[in-house]
């Protein structure tokens, strides 16, 4: 590995020296051989044909030995692996790290509030290694920080490692359950070294399902990895631009990082007033004028949850951080941004997460209460959603370059994909609820808590759902019939025309082109 603070640009090979031009090489003492006349009277304006001095073509061979054995300029990557209880992954985290094509120049381990053996795993890898790619040997060196009791959990630990990577070019973020396909660095580093209007860049994320077990763990991660490759494709048809720069694999410019913090008035690059850190940190590097981008190759599997306890308090965290930036005003230190251009996406999820709640309550109250004074008339036109559905999920499912038979069979087999947004809209509504309660809750608290096994809270939706069906019921069978007559009337053509238009929405996703992205 050359010095990281010199370039130089290779020499053009010398193919041959003219006469005239040997005198400025070796000096006005050197013998320089007679010109060879042609006594052809034919070749008599012909151009003489130079000789090379044996002694010029040397210097020139010894030049340009010189010149290929200086170092050539590659920037510097520094890694942070912040690691809160991941004594099962680390690991495979730093194995993963140490496989790449292209090694970071050094890796920082930084745990925090951990009460396994993250530390004690973690540090049979500190210390120096070296790795032959291709001939070429790299260097890098492990090193590990147990940072104790840390308020400011993950940011705290990101921040961290920061100030011990400062003098690098660029930073790449792991946390502690991600593993990396062997050139995702090596395509990173290539992809953001391309365009200096690029402030960071995100890997495609999924989830490896091949060592899942169990019949709702393998649903949830199916589920999950059908979300992930959603919003992937997304992201990628439009202009690859990332809405969120996820902090599981990504690598971000020092330079940004460094502008973010002047213009936001910031000690370190990632603040801890935000439920999602990773979101607000992309809206600043946006703000700042950079690129926020989604790679078109390097791929990383994140940690997934296999319980429904730990993913609804995942994305019930990552749904109320998500509103709190999108809601206009001040909440916490966290400033509403509704109208940024990161933020669009998560406005379209937010409104289309709100026409899946309502067409789904509405038809279940609806087919009841049909149902229940005998005037339900069954017609095929509405098996036409549940199947533009299907083919929309299979296509997400064959977009996907590491697909299995259990994506395919989530995809077509329509219950168990239906089953997920139901579990999805719980956790839409928690989120919201959360927000507009006005109560300072640490979801970060509540993530860790659930992932220990502590806590019912995901079982609040299920349980004001069913005891609102209940007062409904009860509400229903009390109103005459004339009453019950006229709310089906019009509530099935206000049902009717949101389900044309929610499977218009998603004819139209579903015939768009891919452009030979795969997720």
């Amino acid at each position: 590995m050359g010095s990281p603070g010199f370039q130089c640009r290779r020499a053009e090979p010398f193919l041959s020296l003219s006469c005239e031009n040997l005198d400025s090489v070796l000096g006005s003492n050197s013998r320089l051989p007679d010109r060879v006349e042609n006594v052809n009277e034919r070749n008599r304006n012909a151009k003489p044909v130079p000789v090379v001095d044996p002694v010029a073509a040397a210097y020139a061979n010894e030049f340009n030995e010189m010149v290929e054995g200086l170092p050539a300029f590659r920037p510097t990557i520094g890694c942070i692996v912040p690691a809160y209880n991941e004594a099962d992954s680390i690991g495979g985290v730093l194995d993963s790290l140490l496989a790449q094509t292209r090694l970071p120049d050094v890796i920082h381990v930084v745990v925090n509030n951990t009460t396994d053996d993250t530390v004690k795993i973690a540090s049979e890898y500190a210390g120096p290694h070296e790795v032959v790619t291709d001939g070429v040997m790299q260097f890098t060196e492990v090193f590990v920080h147990d940072i104790g009791v840390n308020p400011d959990k993950k940011v705290g630990a990101l921040n961290y490692g920061y100030s011990l990577i400062e003098g690098c070019d660029f930073l790449l973020g792991v946390d502690g359950d991600t593993t990396a396909s062997a050139n995702a660095v090596e395509q990173l580093e290539a992809e953001i070294a391309s365009d200096t209007r690029i402030g960071g860049i995100s890997a495609i994320y999924s989830i490896d399902d091949t060592v899942i077990d169990g019949l709702m763990p393998q649903f949830l991660i199916a589920g999950q990895r059908a979300q992930f490759a959603a919003f992937n494709m997304q992201n990628m048809l439009r202009g690859r631009n990332m809405a969120v720069l996820g902090g599981q694999f990504s690598i971000f410019s020092m330079k940004a990082l460094r502008e973010v913090m002047i213009d936001s008035h910031q000690a370190t690059p990632w603040v801890k007033d935000s439920e999602v850190e990773d979101s607000l940190l992309s809206l600043q590097i946006k703000s700042a004028g950079y690129l926020t981008k989604i790679s078109a190759q390097a791929r990383a599997n994140v940690g997934g949850m296999t319980t429904l306890r730990g993913l609804d308090a995942q994305q019930v965290k990552w749904n109320f951080g998500a509103i709190e930036l999108m809601w206009p005003g001040q909440r916490g230190d966290t400033k509403g941004q509704p109208f940024h251009p990161n933020l669009r996406l998560r406005w379209i999820e937010n409104f289309s997460m709100v026409i899946n709640v309502l067409t789904r309550v509405m038809f279940f109250i609806l087919l009841f209460a049909s149902l229940s004074i005998n005037a339900f008339v069954f017609s095929p036109i509405w098996l036409i959603p549940p199947f533009i559905a299907i083919f929309l999920n299979l296509r997400t499912a064959l977009s996907m370059k590491t697909r299995t038979w259990k994506d395919i069979i989530f995809a077509v087999g329509f219950l168990p994909a239906e089953l997920y947004m139901w579990v999805r809209i719980g956790h839409f509504v928690r989120a919201w609820t959360k927000f507009a309660s006005n109560k300072q809750v640490d979801n970060w608290a509540e993530q860790a808590k659930a992932e220990r096994g502590s806590g019912n809270a995901y079982l609040v939706p299920l349980l004001v759902a069913l005891a609102a069906a209940a007062a409904m019921v009860f509400v229903w069978l009390q109103l005459p019939v004339v009453v019950q007559s006229t709310i089906l009337w019009i509530g099935w053509p206000i049902l009717g025309v949101t389900t044309v238009i929610q499977t218009l929405t998603m004819f139209v996703t579903l015939t768009k082109r891919h452009r030979g992205y795969r997720v």
